[in-house]
């Protein structure tokens, strides 16, 4: 992570250079040659990650190297925010603010320069040096990939089902050879399932010859072909002996030619990549009918890519009663059930595993050599998550090395999940909105962030690093959620980078040097004191507040809680307003959902680095004008604070804006009178009241709009809407709202032309339906709210071909 803190700095100051380079006199210099020495540095950061592990050293490097990068970007910042509020008021930086940026710089580059002198003695190398300098630790990663030790034939409870099922699949006689997939994260037992598999009688004897082979994501194509052709005998002893004099092809020639008359299974446990498959699919011809691949993978993409049109099986997790006899085997192999003092405790511990058979013969091994007691236990279970984090344990391993097997983007990703409560399910639109206001996506050619970002959340799902939760009806995800072992582990991998930190009611800071550079602050719960905070304002990037007391009802108006010495009412009570510019100059994000105030502080119009503002469910009465001054904003959520009379109009000035979510259509303010004409990047706008910004050119300047839904139409709106649309290329969602009941829809309406509508909603009273030709040629769901439409009419939806669901 070190790596991705040097290439955002890296990144700024490329910007700085070509966008600055007027207002940089003197420093200019020195500018470029700080980007220089980090880049430098970021050649041997891959190398570094790889030895930190099993080198204190090298972590102290690592750590050091992080801080400097952080450092360097804290002054980037500052000289962005003092640049963009000199340009604001007419002036020029002032000199002495560059000088001071000038010698600030200076004492970077040499901390750098002192840090980089110890690069060999550590024995880091550049990540394209040759040699084997990295070898240990390949090694190492490569031991914690082979299958587990810890999970012996006694220790598996036995998934009647999945074993049923697949053993179906793989004595199916199909033509061609087929591929069977089992998919999951590490430590959910997928190796163990396909042992069972392979030596099930049916199984078995089903096929001529069968071969296992371990391929992992250190793979060589020579080694994996190697180990079949051994395992299946293909060659005699005297050819065995031989085999390293030949070259790969002949090998796949070989072992080709031997499965060809044969029917055959050949296991590839635990593959990672598509290169991997491809570098070895040559070798398994059609042969025979029923021929079978099974392989195991964390990658879903890789199973389809294998297998394409062959749906992989995941797996289902241990009930809470077959993980808890999976703990009483291993805690007390000698009796038949827990001793009754522990089974309660047992069962939270085992909640904690999640259904993991991996985590819970690890926790299982664990308390078998503990004292047998409840304090004990308890002990264990407060401390769960230590011991799964810490690399003491094989479970923590497993899943350390899906996190170390994500590029580097991917980590910063996964990482951000751990700024959630636990068990929380997070709404994909949000969290993609949060990881793009961030910066940490990668952006090539023409691709929005959010489309960078949608790849991404995917490509955690196909890794099963992150859990898919409810589901659209179109099949689109909608929640996602995050397995409690992989949360502990974003946590605690994100605590040491120094990439966030959470704060809660049960956890005592004792000091502040555990989070006084954390970048990301979640509050998960009301606090007496938030004081604390004030140590890291400076560094911080994030703040998120999750205060689960939002969604009690609470009676009494008593309940404050004091935030950086001020006031700060969670319920309709008076109180002082938050002085943000003081403490938090450098936001990005600032999530308030759920809190009680009746305004915000004027000068949150300082916060000039803010991308997003989340407003959601607040008691919020008014906004003060000096949003307008967040000239960056992306997203502005505020949904569901239905106290909020008028937005003031300036929402105009925030031209970078993406995503203005309002008010749902029951409950909501006049919103019609906000000037919208510049916001040509908006790509959200999910509900808002017509208005005279739909004449004034608001809605056809917004040319990137993906979704958008409009209230309160009349006839003469409705028009002017769908005539402003023609020009909404990028618009999938459409809902239109009227005014009244005494409304009509007009029969006139044409969308035949907007092939990109995929999604159209009307509520209101309709006369008849347009005819199916004018609706959009590739609509997959059409919603029609108090439409007083006759059944004879509706039937005539049926001629529309993509049409996938209808809601009346």
């Amino acid at each position: 992570m070190a790596e991705f803190a040097v290439g955002i700095v890296v990144e700024k100051l490329t910007n700085i250079l070509a966008q600055e380079a007027g207002h940089l006199d003197g420093v200019s210099e020195k500018v470029q040659q700080l980007r220089n020495e980090l880049k430098w540095m970021q050649s041997f950061l891959k190398d570094a990650d790889a030895k930190q592990g099993s080198n204190e050293l090298v972590r102290n490097w690592v750590s050091e190297i992080r801080d400097v990068a952080y450092d360097a970007e804290e002054v980037i910042d500052a000289y962005i925010s003092k640049a963009a509020s000199h340009r604001k008021r007419d002036l020029i930086t002032k000199p002495i603010d560059l000088y001071k940026v000038g010698r600030k710089i200076a004492s970077i580059r040499s901390r750098i320069q002192e840090i980089s002198s110890r690069r060999e003695t550590y024995g880091v190398v550049s990540i394209n040096s040759e040699g084997g300098e990295g070898n240990a630790a390949n090694e190492r990663l490569k031991w914690w990939r082979q299958p587990s030790p810890l999970i012996e034939e006694d220790d598996v409870i036995e998934l009647v089902e999945d074993t049923k099922v697949l053993v179906e699949k793989l004595t199916s006689l199909e033509y061609r050879r087929s591929v069977v997939s089992i998919v999951g994260m590490g430590g959910l037992g997928k190796t163990t399932l396909a042992k069972k598999l392979y030596t099930h009688n049916d199984v078995k004897y089903h096929f001529d010859c069968k071969a296992w082979v371990y391929v992992s994501k250190d793979y060589r194509r020579r080694e994996i072909l190697q180990g079949i052709i051994m395992d299946a005998n293909a060659l005699n002893k005297e050819e065995m002996e031989n085999m390293e004099k030949l070259k790969e092809e002949e090998l796949l020639k070989i072992l080709s030619e031997f499965l060809e008359e044969r029917r055959y299974l050949v296991v590839l446990d635990d593959i990672w990549s598509m290169e991997a498959w491809d570098g070895v699919k040559t070798a398994f011809p059609h042969g025979k009918n029923g021929s079978k691949i099974l392989l195991t993978t964390r990658n879903k993409e890789v199973a389809l890519h294998a297998g394409p049109g062959c749906e992989p099986h995941e797996p289902r997790i241990l009930t809470e009663e077959e993980s808890l006899e999976l703990l009483r085997r291993k805690a007390f192999p000698g009796r038949n059930r827990l001793p009754s003092e522990l089974e309660k405790l047992g069962r939270d511990i085992v909640v904690k595993c999640g259904g993991l058979p991996l985590a819970v013969v690890v926790l299982g091994g664990l308390l078998s050599r503990q004292n047998n007691s409840p304090e004990e236990w308890r002990r264990v279970l407060h401390n769960i998550s230590w011991h799964l984090i810490r690399g003491e344990d094989r479970t923590a391993a497993v899943l350390a090395l899906s996190y170390n097997d994500l590029p580097l983007h991917l980590k910063s990703c996964f990482l951000y999940l751990g700024l959630f409560p636990e068990d929380v399910s997070i709404q994909r639109e949000k969290l993609i909105h949060l990881w793009v206001a961030e910066g940490f996506l990668p952006l090539e050619g023409e691709e929005t962030a959010e489309s960078v970002a949608e790849k991404c959340l995917y490509e955690l799902i196909q890794r099963c690093m992150i859990q898919v939760g409810r589901i659209s009806s179109l099949g689109r995800v909608k929640t996602l959620r995050i397995h409690d072992l992989l949360r502990d582990l974003s946590i605690s991998n994100g605590r040491e980078e120094n990439f966030l930190e959470i704060h809660h009611r049960n956890k005592v800071h004792t000091s502040t040097s555990q989070f006084s550079k954390s970048r990301r602050h979640a509050i998960h719960s009301c606090y007496d004191q938030y004081a604390f905070l004030k140590y890291s304002a400076s560094h911080s990037r994030s703040l998120l507040l999750f205060n689960e007391e939002h969604n009690v009802k609470i009676v009494t108006n008593q309940i404050k809680i004091t935030f950086l010495g001020h006031d700060y009412t969670l319920k309709f009570t008076v109180e002082k307003k938050l002085d943000f510019y003081k403490n938090f100059k450098q936001l990005r994000v600032l999530v308030l959902d759920g809190v009680r105030n009746s305004s915000l502080p004027s000068t949150i119009g300082y916060l000039v680095q803010l991308r997003y503002l989340g407003l959601k469910k607040t008691n919020l009465e008014e906004l003060p004008v000096s949003i307008g001054n967040l000239l960056h904003l992306q997203t502005l959520d505020l949904r569901y604070s239905c106290f909020l009379e008028r937005i003031p109009n300036v929402i105009w000035k925030m031209v970078n804006l993406r995503h203005l979510l309002l008010y749902t259509p029951f409950d909501s303010p006049d919103s019609g009178h906000l000037r919208m004409d510049t916001l040509t990047n908006l790509q959200t706008l999910p509900y808002i009241e017509a208005g005279s910004w739909i004449e004034e050119g608001g809605l056809s300047n917004m040319i990137n709009l993906r979704q958008l839904g409009i209230g309160e139409l009349s006839g003469e709106k409705v028009r002017l809407v769908i005539s402003s649309i023609g020009r909404l290329h990028h618009l999938q969602s459409l809902s239109l709202m009227l005014q009244s009941q005494n409304e009509a829809f007009p029969m006139w309406m044409q969308f035949s032309q907007y092939d990109h509508l995929l999604k159209l909603c009307f509520y209101g009273r309709m006369e008849t339906l347009p005819n199916p030709r004018q609706f959009p040629p590739n609509l997959l769901k059409l919603t029609l709210y108090y439409s007083h439409l006759q059944k004879d009419s509706i039937a005539l939806l049926e001629r529309l071909p993509n049409l996938r669901m209808l809601v009346l």
